[in-house]
């Protein structure tokens, strides 16, 4: 729960301040925060988002630093790695492997009925066939938790009950919309984010690396690699960073040779 309309204001400038480039989604949570003081609400909840742009920019970063300024459960759905919507949702009794979902999962283990719910890469999903030739993909399973009205009496495919999920946010994150099917897009109107410039780059890697405890002849180092590699006309991302960062760390507390 957001206490003041001025704590709302400190959270967004934090997450600002962090990954500027992402100002379009931070603006959105900002508004959803002063709105949660203004008319009460015992949590807070976010309109659902599509985060659409280049690979490597944060997107699924900037969602779980969302996560842990709000001190709210956080789970991270790869896309790519689920069986269709059955990872997400559940499956019915009767199914081999029958289980109760990642999303139900994550609200009765931390008693917690306002988590942020990460689905990342969503347009790669692929789709799961029952025995008798049903499909069931994970946009379709996703449609009625992205609809408020649906949200609240949405029943569990598992357990067969019905439970108010409408206080659930929904960050969805892909690097091309238009393979997404429309009823999605509907609910999610796709937000296009740009990549970083190499200033913003070259802060994060300052300030994730002063975070890391890095000395600065490392960071230095790094981004001194960074500009580099953009002079060979290589667009670095948040994922070499990261990489390079731990490299350094790596190296830092190496044992010395003898």
């Amino acid at each position: 729960m957001i206490a003041t309309e001025a704590r709302a204001d400190e959270l967004a400038a934090e997450l600002h301040k962090g990954m500027p480039w992402m100002a379009p989604a931070t603006e959105i949570v900002w508004h959803a925060m002063r709105q949660s003081v203004r008319e009460g609400w015992q949590g807070m909840r976010l309109p659902p988002l599509l985060l659409d742009g280049p690979p490597g920019i944060g997107k699924s970063y900037w969602a779980r630093r969302l996560g842990d300024l709000l001190t709210v459960p956080v789970t991270v759905i790869e896309a790519t790695g689920e069986n269709a919507t059955f990872g997400v949702v559940g499956t019915q009794r009767g199914w081999g492997n029958a289980s109760a979902g990642r999303l139900l999962n994550t609200v009765l283990e931390t008693r917690i009925a306002n988590p942020i719910m990460i689905v990342d890469e969503v347009e790669k999903a692929g789709e799961a066939t029952s025995n008798k030739g049903a499909t069931f993909g994970l946009a379709q399973g996703l449609l009625p938790l992205l609809e408020p009205l649906t949200a609240r009496r949405w029943s569990c495919p598992f357990y067969q009950v019905r439970f108010d999920m409408s206080w659930v946010s929904w960050v969805l994150t892909s690097n091309n919309y238009k393979l997404l099917p429309e009823p999605l897009l509907s609910r999610c109107p796709p937000m296009r984010l740009r990549n970083l410039t190499p200033a913003e780059l070259d802060e994060f890697v300052r300030r994730d690396g002063g975070k890391r405890s890095l000395s600065d002849a490392s960071i230095d180092a790094v981004a001194m690699a960074l500009r580099h590699a953009q002079t060979q006309g290589v667009r670095p991302d948040l994922r070499l960073v990261s990489r390079l960062l731990q490299r350094a760390v790596f190296l830092e507390n190496a044992p010395p040779l003898q």
